[in-house]
C-alpha cells in the first residue's frame, strides 16, 4: 500500500469514527423542553410502569378481547351521538383532562372508547377533501355524500340552487325517517340550533344550509315561497312534524319579528309573520296528543315525561351557551336533555331512534378555544354515560362518531401528567414556550409589535377564552380532512370494524334496526327461516 492510499485510508476511518460518534446527533440543552433531550434533563418515568406492569395491562386487555361476543339481533333502539368537530386530537386531549381531574392522567378512558367494536371514517364529500357539517350528516343519516354546504340532497344539487333542490328525486331520506316508516319513533338533541347543519340531516332539504330561516333566504337574493327554509321543514313538514323530541336552541329561528323572545327581549328573525312554536303547540293539540314546550331547565326537569308524547325544548335565541358560561337555572346540560328525550321515547314500544349532537364541540375549535371544546367534549362523554346506564345493551345500539376533524394537535414532548391545557414544551429555535395544544389556523394567531411569538407561559391560561395559537390566520378555524373515529356497541355493533366511508353509517345502522329499503337483518332472517327466533 502506497503512502497516499494509506492517508487516505486513515483520513476516511476519521471521519466514519467521528460520523458514528456523533449519530445519533448529541443531545443539546433543554430548557423545560423541545426536541434536543440531555441525559440531565429528561422526563422522569411515572414510578411503577416498568416491565411487568406494561405485560400485565397487555395480557389483560387481551383476555377482554378474548372475550367478546357479537350481539347477533335487531336492534329495537338506536341512539346516535355525533361529536361535531371532535377528531382525534380532542379525544385525545379531553381524556388526558379528564384523567387529571380523577387521577387516571394518560390511562383514563372517554366512555365510549370501551366499546368493543370501532373504526375509521373518510370524511371527504362529493366535491370537497374536507367537509362540512351539513354535508356530512347528509352522509350519516341519510346514507348519501353530497356537496359542501347543502343538506338532505345528494350531488346533483349544488350549493343555493333553490331550483334543483325542489326536485325530490335528488332528496335524500334519513334514517331518521326511516324509522318513521317502519312505525317506530324519533327524535334529537343538539346543544346548537335545532336548525343547524347537522340536526338538518335529520329533516330538510335544502340547498345552503344557512337557510335556517325565511329572512336570511330574502338576504341572500331567494325566494322562501319557493324553497322553505329549514326552520320551516322542521315543524311544518314530514319528517320533522313527526318527531317526538326536538331539543337545543334557536328560538329566533321559529318565532317572527313580532314576537319578543322571552329571554333576550328581542324578536325573531322570521319574515313571514309565523310563529312556528305556537303552531307546533297547535298542531300536537289538534291531533289530540300530550305535548310539552320548555324553554328553561327548571320547566325540563319539572316535566312529566311519563306521560309526554311529544317534546320541544328550545333554550336559546341562538345555539345554547357553552357549559363554562352556562346559568344553572336556565339551561340544561346535555345529559339532563338526554335523559328526557329517552324517556319520552322509550314510551313507544316498538322503539326509537334519537340522535344526540355535542355541537358546541367543533364552535368553540372555531374559536381557537380548546378549554371551552374540550370541556363540551366531557359534558357529552357524560351524555353517553347517562344513555348507557338507561338502555339495554342487548336491544339497544349506541353509536358515537364525528362528522369532521378540527385542526387540533398536541405537541412536543411534555412531561407525563401535565396539563394539556398548559405549557407543553420550549422551542429549540426561538427559546420560547408553546402550549400543549395548537391549531393549525384559526383567530388564535398573533405575533407580538416585535415580530415574535406571544410567550404563553406569561399569559392566563386558566382564562376560558384564552385561544391557543393558531399556525395560518382566519377568522374562524377551517376544518381538517384526516379520518375520525367510531365506536359502538349493542346489536350488530360488529357491522363496524375497518376503514368505512362515512355514508355507510346509515346503511349498517338501518340493517341493524331492520329499517330502510335496503338489506336487512330481518329480511335475512326471513329468507333462512329463523324469523322470530332470537339466537
Amino acid at each position: 500500500m502506497g503512502v497516499a492510499t494509506f492517508l487516505v485510508a486513515v483520513l476516511v476511518g476519521i471521519l466514519l469514527l467521528s460520523a458514528s460518534a456523533s449519530w445519533p446527533p448529541t443531545p443539546g440543552p433543554r430548557i423545560g423542553g423541545g426536541h434536543k433531550i440531555s441525559q440531565a434533563t429528561v422526563n422522569p418515568p411515572v414510578p411503577g410502569e416498568d416491565k411487568t406492569y406494561w405485560r400485565e395491562e397487555a395480557q389483560e386487555t387481551l383476555r377482554r378481547q378474548l372475550n367478546l361476543t357479537n350481539t347477533v339481533r335487531k336492534a329495537k333502539n338506536i341512539i346516535f351521538f355525533l361529536g361535531d368537530g371532535m377528531g382525534v386530537g380532542t379525544i385525545t386531549a379531553a381524556r388526558i383532562l379528564k384523567g387529571s381531574q380523577t387521577g387516571r392522567w394518560e390511562r383514563e378512558s372517554l366512555s365510549w372508547e370501551d366499546f368493543p367494536h370501532s373504526a375509521h371514517i373518510k370524511t371527504y364529500n362529493t366535491n370537497s377533501q374536507v367537509v362540512d357539517s351539513a354535508s356530512s350528516a347528509t352522509a350519516f343519516l341519510c346514507g348519501v355524500k353530497g356537496n359542501l354546504w347543502t343538506v338532505g340532497v345528494d350531488a346533483n344539487v349544488l350549493q343555493v340552487n333553490c331550483t334543483d333542490a325542489l326536485n325530490e328525486t335528488f332528496h335524500t331520506d334519513s334514517i331518521a325517517k326511516w324509522f318513521q316508516d317502519a312505525g317506530r319513533s324519533a327524535g334529537f338533541v343538539t346543544t346548537t340550533r335545532v336548525t343547524h347543519a347537522t340536526p338538518a340531516g335529520a329533516y330538510a332539504h335544502s340547498a345552503n344550509r344557512g337557510w335556517e330561516d325565511d329572512a336570511i333566504m330574502v338576504k341572500t337574493g331567494q325566494d322562501p315561497d319557493v324553497c322553505d327554509d329549514i326552520a320551516e321543514q322542521l315543524i311544518l313538514k314530514d319528517p320533522g312534524n313527526k318527531f317526538k323530541v326536538i331539543m337545543g336552541g334557536g328560538r329566533q329561528r321559529l318565532l317572527p319579528q313580532s314576537v319578543i323572545d322571552v329571554e333576550e327581549g328581542v324578536g325573531g328573525y322570521r319574515l313571514d309573520g309565523k310563529d312556528l312554536i305556537s303552531m307546533w303547540k297547535s298542531d300536537k293539540d289538534s291531533k289530540g296528543v300530550s305535548s310539552a314546550y320548555v324553554w328553561n331547565r327548571e320547566d325540563l326537569l319539572a316535566l312529566d315525561t311519563a306521560n309526554t308524547d311529544y317534546l320541544l325544548g328550545l333554550f336559546a335565541y341562538s345555539h345554547m351557551d357553552y357549559l363554562l358560561d352556562r346559568k344553572p337555572k336556565m339551561d340544561p346540560s346535555l345529559p339532563e336533555m338526554t335523559k328526557a328525550a329517552i324517556e319520552v321515547l322509550r314510551r313507544d314500544e316498538n322503539g326509537y331512534f334519537l340522535m344526540v349532537e355535542g355541537g358546541r364541540i367543533d364552535q368553540a375549535h372555531h374559536e381557537n378555544k380548546a378549554r371551552k371544546a374540550l370541556t363540551e367534549t366531557l359534558e357529552f362523554d357524560e351524555a353517553v354515560q347517562m344513555a348507557l346506564a338507561m338502555t339495554d345493551p342487548l336491544d339497544t345500539l349506541i353509536i358515537v362518531t364525528v362528522d369532521h376533524a378540527q385542526p387540533l394537535t398536541i405537541n412536543g414532548y411534555p412531561n407525563r401528567h401535565n396539563d394539556i391545557l398548559g405549557v407543553g414544551d420550549v422551542s429549540g429555535v426561538d427559546n420560547i414556550p408553546y402550549t400543549a395544544l395548537l391549531y393549525g389556523n384559526g383567530p388564535g394567531y398573533d405575533v407580538t409589535e416585535e415580530g415574535k411569538r406571544p410567550d404563553p407561559s406569561k399569559l392566563n391560561l386558566t382564562d376560558s377564552n384564552y385561544r391557543q395559537t393558531a399556525a395560518i390566520p382566519q377568522s374562524s378555524s377551517y376544518h381538517s380532512g384526516e379520518d375520525v373515529g367510531l365506536w359502538v356497541t349493542g346489536p350488530h355493533s360488529h357491522l363496524f370494524t375497518g376503514v368505512y366511508e362515512q355514508n355507510y353509517i346509515a346503511h349498517a345502522l338501518a340493517y341493524a334496526a331492520c329499517v330502510g329499503e335496503g338489506l336487512t337483518f330481518c329480511d335475512e332472517r326471513k329468507s333462512n327461516g329463523t324469523e322470530g327466533r332470537e339466537p
